[in-house]
């Protein structure tokens, strides 16, 4: 199955403690269903000090479930993604205005 929401996309957070912020997908993970968007579901995670990198308290980007998650259209609203077949090619795109992303 052809994947809803890709690397480099601009989403919405719609439900948890980040819902309603925005961000872009960074990473995903299919297999496990989920997605790290920079700038959401913040971690703190505690690293030890190496020759390399100097340790302390630093902040990660968890992931986030795809369903939690929504593509923003050309208005900075929440879109659902759909599929078609123009030319010959299977493109996505947004339910809400009808356009290619």
């Amino acid at each position: 199955m052809a994947a809803k929401l890709k690397k480099g996309d601009k989403v919405v957070v719609l439900t948890g403690k980040d819902k309603g912020k925005q961000g872009e997908i960074t990473q995903v993970m299919p297999a496990a269903n989920k997605a790290i968007v920079d700038g959401i579901n913040i971690s703190i995670r505690h690293t030890k000090q190496s020759q390399t990198a100097q340790g302390g308290r630093l902040p990660k980007a968890m992931p986030v479930d795809l369903s939690n998650l929504a593509l923003m259209d050309s208005n900075g609203k929440a879109t659902r993604v759909g599929f078609r077949v123009e030319g010959g090619a299977k493109v996505r795109f947004a339910k809400t205005t009808g356009e290619v992303i």
